[in-house]
């Protein structure tokens, strides 16, 4: 039989090794293309595109009359910690489309803890959306620049996915095809 297999833990096998508590020879068999995904929590830009895609799924599911995810909702998911990760995000859209009968996703429709979070989080002097889209383009076009383009390199540098940078190319309408500008 040939097979492959792919493994994940939320436990240090490397300690758990040393440890005496996970097999070593064991632990080299399942260890040859290691992949460290860092928790959704240090993903934050990932969370509207990953919220979109559950609503999709969902969407085609139930076929509910629920027209999308609204704004301060997303703004709630973006600010909640997500200590379940992908799956308690996953919950969280379960959840919402038994709760939202029609129209947008909306906080309320989200679980408690959710929007508790997002409302303790709330700062009293945020800066302006305006502000913060302006810095996060000029950053990415920074770092397209000294990269010369390459979106891999530019995603490893500011510390994303190459997914977040061809979406935020997209966003703020940066084409390689032309000269990067600012």
């Amino acid at each position: 039989v040939d097979v492959r297999i792919i493994s994940a833990t939320n436990k240090n096998l490397e300690e758990m090794v040393e440890s005496g508590a996970f097999r070593e020879d064991l632990f080299f068999r399942i260890r040859v293309i290691p992949v460290h995904l860092p928790p959704l929590r240090e993903r934050t830009d990932d969370i509207p595109l990953l919220a979109e895609t559950f609503f999709q799924r969902l969407q085609l599911k139930y076929s509910k009359k629920i027209a999308g995810i609204g704004t301060e909702a997303m703004q709630a998911l973006c600010a909640y910690h997500w200590p379940g990760n992908v799956r308690e995000l996953k919950s969280a859209f379960e959840y919402a489309f038994v709760a939202c009968q029609e129209g947008l996703i909306q906080p309320e429709h989200l679980m408690p803890n959710i929007t508790a979070a997002s409302t303790s989080k709330a700062n009293p002097n945020p800066a302006p959306p305006k502000a913060k889209e302006d810095s996060k383009k000029k950053e990415l076009l920074g770092t397209l620049q000294k990269t010369g383009g390459n979106q891999s390199e530019t995603a490893r540098l500011l510390g994303i996915s190459r997914v977040t940078v061809w979406n935020r190319m997209k966003k703020y309408g940066i084409s390689l095809e032309n000269k990067i500008e600012g």
